[in-house]
């Protein structure tokens, strides 16, 4: 199809609406929604009349664009570079695209062999800081990889960092990912990240809004993000500074109504101050893919109980522990003593301390009773947490 061919059906009218509007733009998605994109591409390629909501002069810009879009020739070009374009209505659309509302994309260009819509499903974003720490990319990888092994797709942005290596781990756990790019699928961006975007081809997908040849702007990453965020079922955030686009991806998680998570950071991080802003809002704090998977998966998939170590007191009847704890740690003490710190009768302090003397806690010394050198390292701990 040249420039002066009418995009006249459905796939070409969004191939050349993708081409000619901007990622995001929600007048021209108004558009769309109210007079269907063959009757926008017509008046756009027309150049009138006017649609509302513009003014002439970026009508006039748009109009230009419009002039030299060759939908037929991306389509083409998309094709050799084993590249589809899925549109809404299409059977690999992901409906939960939909959420966008007029923001939605006007059709997905697509690298890679298996569903978007059954990969998107399952899926969960992990984003976060470009320019990130070793801790950064440690609790990114893990988390990938993790979330992989458990079945759940991995989604990210394809960028250094964080994104990066969320992507390597989940592909070193032989699992699934999803690069979600701020340009042409067939141009991978940034250039070092080349070899593992074409993996991620590979053994999964590599998906954009911008047709093929399209370069990066930076609202095109900004806007980029609201796709990552609609996409998944809950995106974690690992490590990202007060002005970090991942924290765009995680408000636009929150507008849709899906979960929003951040993994911690030390307080004196700069690179972890825009997760805690989060958590200190209505993000949750998630240290494993276990945590992630209980918020984001089905009924039951609880994280397992965190806890520490059981201690032999910890197996002590309640009355015999607090007889244990009512022994002071540096001196023999009477039974009447004893008793009333443990706030019970002598008679029955004095049970409970030979019970504790056959299990190897006390002492008797004449007419008192102390703590065994055994008693002092697993007792004195949890005296200092009363």
């Amino acid at each position: 199809m040249t420039a002066h061919e009418d995009p006249g059906d459905e796939v070409h009218a969004r191939a050349f609406l993708a081409r000619v509007v901007e990622p995001g733009d929600e007048v021209a998605g108004r558009w769309i929604r109210e007079l269907g994109a063959v009757e926008v591409a017509r008046r756009l390629r027309d150049g009138g009349p006017q649609l509302a909501g513009v003014t002439d002069k970026r009508w006039a810009g748009a109009c230009a664009r419009a002039g030299s879009a060759e939908p037929g020739r991306d389509l083409e070009v998309a094709r050799e570079a084993g590249v589809r374009f899925v549109c809404p209505g299409d059977t690999e659309w992901p409906a939960q695209l939909d959420d966008l509302g007029d923001a939605r994309p006007v059709g997905l260009w697509v690298r890679g062999r298996p569903s978007l819509r059954m990969w998107a499903l399952k899926s969960v974003a992990v984003v976060g800081a470009r320019a990130c720490t070793e801790y950064g990319a440690h609790m990114a990888a893990t988390l990938a990889a993790d979330l992989a092994e458990d079945g759940w797709i991995v989604v990210s942005g394809g960028a250094y960092g964080v994104d990066g290596a969320a992507h390597r781990g989940a592909l070193g756990a032989g699992g699934a990912t999803v690069a979600v790019l701020a340009c042409g699928v067939d141009r991978p961006y940034p250039r070092g990240h080349t070899e593992l975007i074409g993996r991620i081809a590979e053994q999964g997908l590599v998906v954009g809004e911008l047709p093929p040849g399209e370069h990066p702007t930076p609202s095109r990453f900004i806007l980029r993000n609201r796709v990552i965020a609609a996409l998944t079922r809950g995106t974690v955030v690992v490590e990202a500074a007060y002005r970090s686009g991942s924290l765009v991806t995680a408000r636009a998680a929150q507008r849709l109504g899906r979960h929003t998570m951040g993994v911690p950071g030390p307080a004196t991080s700069g690179l972890s101050a825009g997760v805690h802003e989060l958590l200190r809002g209505d993000a949750v704090l998630v240290t494993d893919a276990a945590e992630v998977v209980e918020l984001v998966g089905g009924m039951g998939e609880l994280a397992p109980d965190r806890r520490g170590p059981v201690l032999p007191r910890d197996l002590l009847e309640p009355a015999a522990r607090r007889v244990l704890a009512a022994l002071p740690g540096n001196r023999t003490a009477a039974a009447g003593e004893i008793a009333r710190g443990a706030q019970t009768t002598e008679d029955d302090a004095v049970a409970r301390l030979y019970e504790l003397r056959a299990l190897g806690y006390v002492e008797r010394h004449g007419d008192g009773w102390k703590l065994t050198r055994q008693a002092m390292i697993s007792v004195r701990p949890g005296r200092g947490r009363r």
